[in-house]
């Protein structure tokens, strides 16, 4: 059974007449009677009962029209979604991203994503950048916003996003609370609590060569992958987390404070990474969301920076 013949079938069912049927699927008389002959065969029945002066349909044609046009509608509709699911206009998108994608970007970039294309659903996972980059790896994420270069790994591709900067996050009790900025090498002196670099390499890989530059070694006194234990045990001890930050006057739970880190500063890039053998076409769509959003925040990003010192706005 072809689509075609049950277009021909329906045609004729609803003009009652062989020459308006063919001329309405733009046909010719003798090729549409050709196509409902060929559907008979087919069902092994007669549709159609014709005379010289009255077209109708048998019983069987009466009971085969609203199937008829129950399967047409539903061929239809299946050609329509697979095409959407090929041009990345329909589909299921699993996106990763960490804590700061998750204030900075997804809010807006989603948003342009669904009123660009409303039948792409997403399913969304906050996590450090580690664990995303093995869930891109195994297949379970399409897309993760995290931290760093996936230039070291064939399987994936990468855009950077945004520079973020690493800070000291310290509690409002802190003796470094009201400091503008803290020099690297004071690490060395000062309780800190780190994270193991599987959570975020790169991440870890700036904190570590800002001090290896400075030609010091943090003082870890605790290693803890969760960030929201680190703000906890930040905000109870004396103890110096890392975070990453754009303006220091941002706001933070627990009336947490970061201060700048310099003498070298560190810096991470925030960037998007997909797989580079991926067949969802959702991550293409995805991306071009990315888009609009990355050029709003780095226009945002440098208003942030330039109002804590007129001299990074040089150039």
């Amino acid at each position: 059974m072809e689509t075609r013949h049950i277009e021909a079938f329906l045609a004729i069912a609803d003009e009652l007449h062989f020459g308006r049927a063919a001329a309405r699927l733009h046909l010719t008389q003798p090729s549409i009677s050709q196509q409902l002959k060929r559907l008979e065969q087919y069902l092994g029945v007669e549709l159609v009962s014709r005379t010289s002066r009255v077209v109708q349909l048998t019983p069987a044609g009466e009971a085969f029209r609203a199937d008829a046009r129950r399967i047409l509608s539903e061929v239809h509709l299946a050609t329509s979604t697979v095409r959407d699911i090929a041009a990345g206009r329909m589909g299921k998108i699993s996106i990763g991203f960490n804590g700061r994608a998750g204030q900075l970007i997804m809010p807006r970039s989603l948003a342009q994503l669904h009123a660009n294309y409303p039948n792409i659903t997403t399913n969304l996972s906050s996590g450090r950048s580690g664990p995303q980059l093995a869930g891109l790896t195994s297949g379970e994420l399409d897309v993760g916003l995290l931290y760093g270069s996936s230039s070291n790994s064939a399987s994936l591709l990468s855009r950077r996003l945004l520079p973020m900067r690493i800070g000291a996050l310290v509690g409002h009790r802190h003796p470094w609370a009201n400091r503008s900025s803290i020099a690297v090498s004071e690490l060395a002196d000062m309780p800190c609590v780190m994270f193991n670099r599987g959570a975020s390499p790169a991440m870890h890989d700036a904190i570590m060569a800002a001090a290896e530059q400075a030609g010091t070694f943090p003082k870890i006194a605790e290693y803890l992958n969760d960030s929201a234990a680190t703000e906890i045990i930040v905000a109870a001890r004396p103890y110096v987390g890392f975070a990453s930050f754009i303006s220091a006057d941002e706001l933070r739970p627990m009336g947490l404070k970061v201060v700048r880190l310099v003498d070298p500063e560190p810096v991470v890039e925030l960037q998007v990474a997909w797989r580079v053998d991926s067949p969802n076409e959702a991550v293409l769509a995805f991306l071009d969301s990315l888009d609009a959003t990355t050029n709003y925040l780095e226009s945002t990003v440098r208003g942030m920076v330039c109002s804590e010192s007129l001299a990074n706005c040089a150039g």
